[in-house]
């Protein structure tokens, strides 16, 4: 893999938090690490073109996720229907903040002060946020809770068109990790280095 690092996963999980909220992530200066699975016409164009096209629709909300855990726990390590390809995408640092700030809870929160608030929200935002359990490489909940974000409208429009740097179909990687996993070898398996990571503007959906 070109732009991630794989470090132990036994050795990683001892610097991650146990719990809270937390966005686990790949990153730089300038870019950040997101994960998403597709099928393999989606997913090799994406790669090779280093785009979105094809069958990619414009049309649907599309899911991030800054975690490889999440993104592997979602996928089932690559092996659900429509999501065996795995892509690593770099994304502009500064359009993952613009994403972040522009975020809406996909669910009721007390901080919006009224259901109706938070509908108007959802209405005017195109980007749904979600905090849900973080899951260890085996699928069991951790306390921890994982980020994923939701894209739609003009924030679809800006990831595909100006915020991603580079696209990488990283199933190989996933494939020989879960065939560790299925050893129960957890001493050899291997997740790209992850820490946490912290936006310059912090908008009251991380909380």
């Amino acid at each position: 893999m070109s732009f991630i690092t794989p470090t132990n996963y036994i050795e990683q999980k001892k610097q991650w938090p146990e719990r809270g909220k937390h966005i686990l992530a790949t990153y730089d200066e300038n870019s950040i690490i997101m994960y998403q699975a597709y099928n393999p016409k989606i997913g090799i164009y994406a790669a090779q073109n280093q785009k979105f096209g094809g069958d990619f629709s414009m049309n649907r909300m599309t899911w991030i996720k800054p975690n490889f855990l999440w993104m592997m726990y979602r996928s089932g390590w690559g092996t659900k229907v429509n999501q065996e390809v795995t892509l690593a995408i770099r994304l502009k640092r500064d359009g993952f903040e613009q994403i972040l700030r522009s975020a809406v809870h996909s669910s009721y929160q007390s901080l919006y002060g009224t259901e109706e608030n938070w509908k108007q929200a959802v209405k005017e935002s195109t980007v749904r946020l979600q905090w849900d359990p973080d899951h260890d490489p085996f699928g069991r909940k951790e306390e921890r809770k994982a980020i994923q974000l939701g894209l739609r409208g003009e924030s679809l429009k800006r990831y595909v068109s100006e915020w991603i740097i580079e696209i990488e179909d990283i199933s190989s990687f996933v494939a020989e990790q879960r065939q560790i996993l299925q050893e129960h070898n957890l001493s050899k398996l291997m997740v790209p280095s992850e820490t946490v990571f912290q936006p310059i503007y912090k908008s009251s959906a991380l909380d």
